[in-house]
């Protein structure tokens, strides 16, 4: 399951075998990049860290490299005509995750089948009134297939499907009160002549947290995995994992699994519903030979023996032989805390009888939550540190109770909003909508433009225009690279202005930042009409900036006031030289000069020779810039032009923005990684560079000095 990881990955990854039935995609509307996939499994068993596609795993927050999931997959099993036990699994214990054929990748898709995007966000270009939230997923796939589609390959050890029909739809969310979440809803459908009895349907998870930018992952075998540390929050209906002694400092945070809700035939289902309809909680241990409770799950038997009886239900979860002599000398609760290599499964059910084309309905939740500081960061010694974990699958719950306020299944007269006489689920109240932002860099300042379109923003519960203010945030100077990054808590608050006059938050009034006139830039159809100016930054170091709207709250709604997602807004601004109209009056220069032994702005990596840089400034619009040994020994040349965003250095894909078009520069300056361009480290010395003006045809020589 993960000792081989590299060896078989190559050998067996889909895009490798050109696999057309399957298809993935990650998150980005959230904090949360989860792989999700159009076969009903999550995470990519940390492919995309070896096939160079770069797509995450499971990571929070988003650019951290902290990874909380090597691979997941939905389970349901049942009686086939009272009798007949059948489970099938889109994912399952496996060296390597999913592969074509893979005994356990029991669910499949049709060739040709994709993960179809929507959003609810009028500015996406995936927009569509049907999106429930800001980025959902939607797929398609069934356990009837015994040859993966479009090709004569069986699926081993899938002998009996259920014949069921699963539509499943992933929901995330950019809200800052939201953005921890990703929320998995299924409808499974009988598709078979057979009544399936005594159904249950579950969530398994082989979760592993660990900071890959300390430890690059799946490095070291087995020791990569087997440090994890395991629970079940029975209040919550959750299954969490942490890092329990693996990136020690590095990895402060959790990943849960939580159920949610589900309904069949007979109505809502929920443990605080129906006292016989019940969630389990089952973990066990990779290659355990010694304690048959933590056994891997080998036949379809053993696989619905979990999915209907879990350890949290167990007589000896919370006690020890101390207590009850039929225990071991740690309890089952005790024994997951310490550290180990486990795969988990949280089921729910019974759903007593799935008729031919009846349908059942299921969702989860996989919630991230930093850990509360309480100077003991790899454990899970009290419940202080699970604070916020708990808040936040709290919020969880919201979104998916909707118009359910008081989570009895039942639409009573004051909850329905919409007015469709029925309950709608998966809402959450509404900040206002993200200001247009325009950031332009220069020397030693930030400016920041935004448009107005946020106070024209209707809540979706109050249905009124409650917008409120503004608020800027930036980062500390070099955002981040000494530390693992975190932009929710690192971003600081630097402006705050709201209406006047309605006695409500600073009573500032937006006189100081609104421009008489509003600004257009070329290209862009915006107008922006305020303007706020950062002064005393230092060229050359990253800062993030954002820009945020917020409401007023709602005392009926018991609602505090929301504001609108500081990370889905942010850009990474670097100040610095403008652009040069002249080479012969301002000579263009290299910094730090000389380049000793390091950048300060490089921070850590585990690439770091490929992580260095020092700029060159004073840069034309349009120029080639070539580098020499002062023998005349050609060692690097790049283009530059004033969109310049960084993305030829890989600096900026370690440690600045995502989307790299939110990488601002001032246009006359440039990074360089001190590789030549056969990508050779370059020794100590002295080094010419020229710069050749394409719109002047000017040329400019200099030097600049490497000690290391």
């Amino acid at each position: 399951m993960r000792i081989f990881t590299i060896v078989l990955i190559a050998l067996f990854a889909p895009s490798a075998l050109g696999q057309s039935s399957f298809a993935e995609k990650v998150t980005s509307a959230s904090n949360v990049r989860l792989n999700v996939s159009n076969v009903g499994t999550f995470g990519n068993a940390f492919r995309g860290y070896r096939d160079g596609s770069g797509n995450q795993s499971c990571e929070f927050p988003a650019g951290s490299g902290v990874e909380h999931l090597f691979e997941g997959g939905i389970w349901v099993g049942g009686l086939v005509d009272g009798s007949l036990v059948a489970v099938s699994t889109s994912a399952y214990d496996a060296p390597s995750g999913y592969a074509t054929g893979r005994g356990g990748f029991e669910f499949t898709a049709e060739v040709g089948s994709t993960l179809l995007e929507r959003s609810s966000l009028f500015d996406s270009p995936f927009f569509t009134p049907e999106a429930v939230s800001h980025q959902d997923y939607v797929a398609e796939f069934a356990d009837s297939n015994l040859l993966v589609p479009g090709t004569n390959t069986p699926i081993n050890n899938h002998s009996q499907p259920l014949n069921l029909g699963v539509r499943m739809e992933t929901y995330n969310w950019n809200y800052s009160f939201s953005d921890f979440f990703v929320i998995v809803n299924l409808e499974i459908t009988n598709h078979s002549s057979s009544h399936i009895d005594s159904a249950y349907v579950g969530m398994w998870t082989n979760t592993v947290v660990r900071n890959t930018n300390v430890t690059p992952a799946g490095s070291g075998g087995s020791a990569f995995y087997n440090k994890g540390g395991n629970g079940y929050l029975d209040s919550l209906y959750m299954a969490y994992c942490y890092d329990h002694s693996g990136d020690v400092g590095f990895t402060d945070s959790y990943v849960g699994q939580k159920f949610l809700g589900a309904e069949d035939k007979d109505g809502f289902k929920h443990p605080l519903i129906d006292p016989n309809f019940k969630t389990h909680y089952n973990a066990w241990e990779f290659n355990n030979t010694t304690n048959p409770v933590f056994f891997l799950p080998s036949s379809e038997n053993g696989r619905y023996a979990k999915l209907t009886a879990g350890l949290n239900h167990h007589k000896c979860w919370d006690k020890n032989s101390s207590e009850d002599p039929d225990c071991g000398s740690k309890s089952f609760k005790e024994h997951l805390n310490d550290a180990g290599n486990r795969a988990d499964l949280i089921s729910v059910g019974p759903f007593k009888s799935l008729t031919p084309g009846e349908t059942i309905k299921v969702a989860f939740a996989f919630v991230m939550g930093k850990k509360l500081e309480d100077g003991l960061p790899n454990s899970d010694n009290n419940r202080v540190q699970q604070t916020i974990l708990r808040d936040n699958a709290d919020w969880a719950q919201v979104a998916y109770n909707g118009e359910d306020k008081n989570f009895n299944g039942l639409l009573d007269p004051d909850e329905d909003a919409n007015g469709d006489g029925e309950i709608t689920r998966f809402i959450l109240p509404a900040p206002p909508n993200i200001p247009r932002t325009k950031i332009v860099t220069r020397q030693n300042s930030i400016d920041v433009y935004w448009a107005d379109n946020s106070e024209e923003s209707i809540d979706p519960i109050t249905l009124e225009k409650d917008f409120e203010g503004y608020r800027i945030y930036m980062t500390q100077l070099g955002f981040d690279v000494t530390k693992v990054p975190s932009l929710a808590t690192d971003l600081k608050k630097i402006g705050d202005w709201d209406i006047a006059g309605n006695n409500l938050f600073n009573e500032t009034g937006f006189e100081s930042i609104r421009l008489s006139e509003p600004k257009l830039f070329e290209g862009d159809q915006t107008p922006y009409l305020y303007k706020y100016t950062i002064n005393n930054i230092q060229n050359g170091w990253q800062y993030a900036v954002s820009v945020s709207a917020y409401d007023r709250g709602n005392e009926n709604s018991n609602l505090e006031s929301l504001e609108s997602s500081l990370l889905s807004n942010n850009f990474r601004a670097f100040a610095g030289k403008p652009i040069n109209t002249n080479l012969e009056q301002n000579a263009p220069f290299v910094y730090p000069n000389p380049y000793y032994a390091g950048a300060a702005w490089e921070g850590t990596s585990n690439f770091q020779e490929q992580s260095r840089k020092i700029y060159f400034a004073n840069l034309p619009a349009n120029c080639t810039i070539r580098i020499f040994t002062v023998a005349g020994d050609f060692i690097d040349e790049f283009e530059h032009n004033q969109a310049y965003n960084g993305s030829d250095t890989r600096w900026y894909s370690t440690f600045a923005a995502e989307d790299q078009e939110k990488n601002v520069f001032s246009g006359g300056e440039h990074a360089w990684d001190l590789l030549s361009s056969e990508t050779q480290i370059i020794a100590r010395g002295l080094y010419i560079f020229t710069v050749d003006d394409h719109d002047s045809g000017q040329q400019y020589k200099g030097k600049f000095a490497v000690l290391k």
